[in-house]
């Protein structure tokens, strides 16, 4: 059981957090400790090498003021030599060839045999520093002047502070772990909230939000997001929730007319006749359901996506043409006028049914609602500058209240009473719902503009290319009205 938990925290944010800041504080604090190391090193060598300097210039001033008397010269590099010997100080006078001439006490048998030496710094059995610089004045042989000192304690310093660098970072290695843990328990505690109010959230109960601490970070974004998905969701489900209502209303409509036709009828005996009417008036009614249902079907296959569409290229002014040929009887049956303003050949890629239902609704609704002797007018335009096919269906009927013209798309919403007075017919709310269902997925917009009293204007707009400019094209195929 205490090895599962274990592995569980291995596996959290918090303890990933925790091993990655105390590796880089580690990391940090090695890089830095071997930096300050490397330097003390270099300025001690610095230091070292001025010292150097000034021995190099004493001992060519006694040689030049003793020469050639080389036992005072000798006398000089001894005492040099004594007087530093803390710092093992060597030095030496040589020939042309390199060879020593004289040397001081304590010369090590490495500087000695070195030869030739190289004329500046350099070390000399790797553990002195030397330095040699050559001596040339007017009436003395050529000459090169070395002195050596040793490093030891350089090396010293350096392995102080090498030591003293492993203690710090022991010593900071719990601190950096116990910071880590601290630092992680602060970056992580939002995200345990969206876990525990993730934990808490049901469908039927959606109100909760994450707090937003307003500190402008990736934190404070995620919960703005999360609380926007959660807003999307509860309007989804609230939705949904009224349209099953609504959907369950129109059914049981229906239903219950058939129902209450049907109990009348058999608690007497009826004629031939009045059976025939009754199954006309339930035939009458199943129609309407069968259409209500059709309905409800297209909107869930829009709701799915347009992945459930029929993408092909067709001539949309053929599928307006067909939809206005449908429509001239019922408006002449009405006394509106329906004619073309204009019909640009346009070619747009989507489903040609679905396209054509959307004609069909907006024609239908313009007829519904318009007054005998009243005109609606259709119009079909390219507009090249977004390459975009225009639709307008205009009707001078009794128009919509600026109140309801939000809610037009909605599904199930009827308006007002006293618009619905003035058709004959009465829908179900469903068909403008529809028709922005069916663009939005082609990737079109919908719109609508009304004055009541005098009209309604509704617009669709869909991406399109002329006629002309394609090849073997598709017309709208021959469908059922829905």
């Amino acid at each position: 059981m205490r090895f599962a938990r274990l592995s569980v925290y291995t596996r959290s944010l918090r303890f990933r957090l925790l091993a990655w800041n105390t590796f880089v504080v580690l990391l940090m604090v090695v890089v830095t400790l071997l930096a300050v190391r490397e330097g003390l090193r270099l300025m001690l060598i610095r230091e070292m090498d001025q010292l150097l300097e000034e021995d190099l210039l004493e001992i060519r001033l006694a040689v030049e003021q003793f020469y050639p008397n080389w036992d005072q010269i000798q006398e000089e590099l001894n005492r040099k030599a004594i007087g530093h010997a803390h710092r093992e100080l060597f030095v030496q006078v040589l020939d042309a060839q390199g060879q020593p001439l004289r040397s001081s006490v304590n010369t090590p048998d490495a500087a000695s045999s070195a030869g030739t030496g190289v004329l500046g710094r350099t070390l000399v059995g790797g553990a002195f520093r030397v330095m040699s610089r050559p001596l040339s004045k007017p009436g003395l042989p050529p000459l090169t002047i070395r002195v050596g000192s040793t490093l030891r304690f350089v090396r010293e310093d350096v392995a102080n502070l090498s030591r003293m660098s492993i203690w710090v970072a022991i010593a900071l290695l719990p601190l950096a772990g116990w910071g880590g843990y601290w630092l992680a328990g602060r970056a992580t505690k939002p995200l345990a909230q969206i876990i525990r109010m993730a934990a808490r959230l049901r469908p039927s109960q959606l109100d909760e939000r994450l707090p937003i601490r307003r500190t402008g970070d990736e934190l404070d974004q995620l919960s703005r997001t999360i609380n926007g998905l959660l807003d999307r969701i509860a309007d989804y489900l609230a939705q949904n929730r009224e349209f099953i209502a609504n959907a369950a209303h129109e059914l049981r409509s229906p239903l219950a007319a058939i129902q209450s036709s049907v109990e009348v009828n058999l608690n007497a005996a009826r004629t031939i006749g009045e059976y025939q009417e009754l199954l006309g008036e339930i035939a009458e009614e199943c129609s309407s359901l069968t259409g209500l249902v059709n309905q409800l079907l297209l909107l869930a296959e829009s709701d799915a996506g347009p992945s459930q569409l029929i993408r092909q290229p067709v001539l949309f002014d053929r599928i307006v043409n067909k939809s206005l040929d449908m429509f001239h009887g019922a408006a002449e049956e009405r006394g509106v006028e329906l004619h073309a303003q204009r019909l640009d050949r346009l070619v747009v890629s989507g489903d040609p049914n679905r396209l054509w239902q959307v004609v069909n609704n907006l024609i239908d609704n313009a007829l519904k609602f318009s007054r005998p002797g009243g005109n609606v007018s259709v119009e079909l335009r390219y507009e090249p500058q977004r390459a975009a096919a225009v639709l307008r269906v205009s009707d001078a009927g009794v128009g919509i209240p600026p109140e309801d013209l939000p809610h037009v798309f909605e599904r199930f919403f009827q308006g007002d009473r006293s618009r619905q007075r003035e058709s004959p017919t009465r829908g179900n709310g469903l068909g403008l719902s529809i028709c922005q269902s069916i663009v939005q997925a082609h990737g079109g917009t919908i719109s609508v503009q009304s004055v009541p009293g005098k009209g309604t204007q509704f617009t669709v707009i869909l991406a399109a290319q002329p006629a002309e400019d394609q090849g073997t094209l598709i017309p709208a195929t021959e469908t059922a009205a829905h």
